[in-house]
């Protein structure tokens, strides 16, 4: 695999991710009373725009890769929805899902290398 399609193929991750987080503080905002309608639908809207963007790079990746060598790249997104969520939505991880996430990364390494 060429670093640029690995690079690509990282970002669509970090995409996938960025969209779930947009969701999620689009539901936390949704939980306020008086809601902030402008706000939950931008949020809801940003969602939307990365979900599809992610679909069209995820249907590109499909076409141009064998499926044995694009899917385990998708054990990336619980890695880098835990981060996401801890650093940006200061959600407490506990020290066995650290573990899992390191469990998860050396399970791709392998995966992706073999």
């Amino acid at each position: 695999m060429s670093g640029r399609l690995l690079g690509l193929l990282i970002g669509c991750q970090v995409i996938l991710v960025v969209s779930q987080l947009f969701l999620k503080h689009a539901m936390n905002l949704y939980t306020q009373t008086p809601k902030p309608w402008p706000r939950v639908i931008f949020f809801g809207g940003l969602f939307i725009a990365a979900m599809t963007l992610w679909f069209l790079l995820w249907l590109g990746f499909l076409q141009v890769m064998p499926l044995s060598k694009v899917l385990p790249w998708e054990g990336l997104s619980p890695v880098l929805l835990v981060l996401g969520a801890a650093l940006f939505l200061h959600e407490k991880v506990s020290s066995a899902a650290w573990l899992g996430i390191v469990f998860i990364s050396v399970g791709v390494v392998l995966v992706s290398l073999s």
